[in-house]
């Protein structure tokens, strides 16, 4: 039995403005109407004898990441929390430390969420490729079948000659980003592969030899595990145990230092949309080889990428060159200089703009609010919450807040008060008032909120009671409510 292990915990700097620390582009659907992640949940419907599906990410995603998992798989093994990001080898040992809980040394899988594979049954077909080695107690890692000289990606150098098989071929070493001499040297040798981040084996074959290599990080993995609390459906790993594992990725940690790696190629139309140029090769191309999404007016443009959100883009005599349109950003850069939009959002960052970490409209697991305004002591903003779905028991010290049913039916309690509002009605919930907004209705409840005191910041609740799990005050992050 394989157990797929997606690991869903990257942030995607390099598609930011749509990519965002608190909405990464593997929970956004960047190329088909499914998100990324949804994609490689899809994926695994190509593949025989499988097992439930088993997702880690990063905590601050958990209610995004159950909802979408939800909504295309029939069988979850778990969803993990991490407290933080520690790359992929703790993440794996993780896995492999949890399939053990509840199988007999069953094989994982272990996909990133944010790849496209163009050719499902091409990918089923190299991990049926890879089994029997990873049944025999090989660390098997995929290495795509290069179509050209990238200097953007890993490689894999295989022992071809002598290894008496096509399936798979021990790794003789695994080489970093070369420059283009070296990318186009390895591409004529036919020896190389690029380095994809997948792999395939037994879950006592990695521990194993991730206890050779690394035993402080195995432990500390073990105690992040032991140490776990269960957290709705969630499984909430330590922070103190987790946070201290080095952040190594499972190349570095294990197979580079193994004598156990093999390498199946993969020739499945794969890209891991690593930037904005990544997306223009992969989207059909207009007859100036432009890509272009949403609302976008062109003249004399050629070989670009042009995506508006929000409203009316309009371009003229560019090219190729990126163009990226959201609600409060806009992004513009040479296409060939799409790695370094990771600079800009290092910059955003450092000087504590909101555009890092999230959009103007910010999901939760009971819906969204969606910031329309916002100046010197008052706010307005547009909130839709979910039919079923509440909001949790609060209060604020620095603002008070005026709430307009727009649609639906909304269940409001305020200080001992219990009141139901239609359409077109509202109420006013006084500074320092525990409150709480519900939607008891079978249709989405929209309304407008607007607020006004001292301090608007979302760090200012008090949570009393919440069904989803979250207590205690806000933070800065963006996560109340």
């Amino acid at each position: 039995m394989i157990l797929p292990v997606i690991l869903s915990g990257g942030s995607g700097t390099r598609l930011w403005p749509l990519s965002r620390a608190l909405y990464p582009k593997q929970l956004l659907p960047l190329v088909s109407e499914r998100t990324m992640l949804q994609e490689t949940v899809l994926r695994l419907d190509t593949l025989d004898d499988l097992g439930p599906v088993c997702c880690i990410c990063n905590e601050q995603h958990r209610f995004l990441v159950a909802e979408q998992m939800h909504e295309v798989c029939k069988n979850i093994g778990g969803i993990i929390l991490e407290p933080m990001g520690r790359n992929t080898a703790p993440a794996a040992a993780v896995a492999a430390i949890h399939a053990l809980s509840r199988f007999e040394n069953p094989l994982l899988l272990i996909l990133p969420a944010d790849h496209v594979i163009r050719d499902r049954e091409a990918f089923a077909r190299a991990v049926t490729a890879g089994t029997d080695a990873a049944l025999s107690g090989a660390l098997v890692t995929f290495g795509i079948v290069p179509t050209g000289p990238e200097t953007g990606y890993g490689y894999i150098r295989a022992q071809k000659e002598g290894s008496g098989t096509e399936s798979c071929y021990p790794v003789v070493e695994f080489v970093e980003k070369p420059d283009l001499a070296h990318a186009e040297q390895f591409v004529r040798s036919g020896a190389y592969f690029w380095n994809s981040g997948m792999f395939l084996f037994r879950a006592e074959s990695y521990l194993e030899e991730l206890d050779r290599t690394n035993p402080a990080m195995l432990a500390l993995c073990r105690e992040a595990y032991e140490k776990a609390s269960a957290d709705l459906d969630f499984l909430r790993l330590d922070r103190d145990a987790f946070g201290a594992c080095p952040g190594d990725s499972i190349d570095y940690a294990v197979m580079e230092k193994t004598t156990h790696a093999v390498v199946a190629p993969l020739d499945a139309g794969w890209n891991d949309v690593g930037a904005w140029s990544a997306l223009w090769e992969l989207q059909e191309h207009d007859d100036a080889a432009n890509v272009v999404k949403g609302d976008v007016l062109l003249h004399d443009v050629r070989n670009s990428y042009i995506h508006a959100a929000s409203r009316l883009v309009a371009v003229v005599g560019l090219e190729d060159q990126i163009v990226v349109e959201t609600p409060d950003a806009v992004l513009v850069a040479s296409r060939d200089r799409v790695q370094d939009v990771k600079v800009i959002v290092r910059q955003l960052t450092e000087s504590g703009r909101r555009e890092a970490e999230n959009h103007r409209k910010v999901y939760r697991p009971w819906g969204s609010y969606e910031t329309v305004d916002i100046a010197d002591r008052f706010q307005v903003k547009r909130i839709i919450v979910k039919p079923g779905a509440a909001l949790s028991l609060q209060k604020h010290y620095h603002r008070a807040e005026h709430w307009i049913v727009v649609k639906g039916t909304a269940l409001i309690t305020v200080g001992e008060q219990e009141i139901t509002l239609g359409e077109d009605q509202s109420t006013y919930i006084p500074l320092g008032t525990i409150h709480r907004l519900e939607n008891p209705g079978k249709i989405p409840l929209e309304l407008i909120e607007v607020q006004t005191g001292s301090y608007l910041g979302e760090d200012d609740i008090v949570r009393f009671e919440d069904r989803y799990g979250r207590s205690g005050e806000g933070d800065r992050s963006g996560l109340p409510r």
